[in-house]
């Protein structure tokens, strides 16, 4: 599957699938209403639509997951890095970091993620 950006509401929607699935579609939609205040008809045309563009399966009225959360994730950053900051995750670390002060334990995190993706 190509990326496709997800809207707010559909990403909302998703992180509720990636927390309760597989579930019964009844079942999500009580848990669509409690956590995010949607109607029936509601819920039910987004498990349509984002079961047409691949990101959940509804068979036989259980819905489940077909792209992990940290696929989407991974995608959504990328696409916001590529057009914010032209692909620089330098540029993108800098407006981020913006004048903030890090602790030495996340200053070693980062490091050591930058250094598993290194090159050579």
């Amino acid at each position: 599957m190509e990326y496709m950006k997800l809207c707010d509401s559909d990403y909302r929607f998703m992180q509720v699938v990636w927390k309760y699935a597989p579930i019964p579609s009844g079942e999500l939609v009580k848990r669509c209403d409690e956590e995010l205040g949607w109607k029936k008809s509601t819920t039910y045309t987004v498990i349509r639509k984002l079961s047409e563009k691949g990101y959940i399966r509804n068979e036989d009225a259980v819905v489940s997951v077909l792209i992990p959360q940290e696929r989407v994730q991974r995608d959504e950053s990328n696409y916001f890095v590529e057009r914010t900051f032209g692909g620089s995750l330098p540029g993108f670390l800098t407006a981020f970091l913006g004048g903030k002060h890090i602790s030495k334990k996340e200053a070693e995190a980062i490091k050591k993620i930058i250094d598993q993706y290194s090159k050579g």
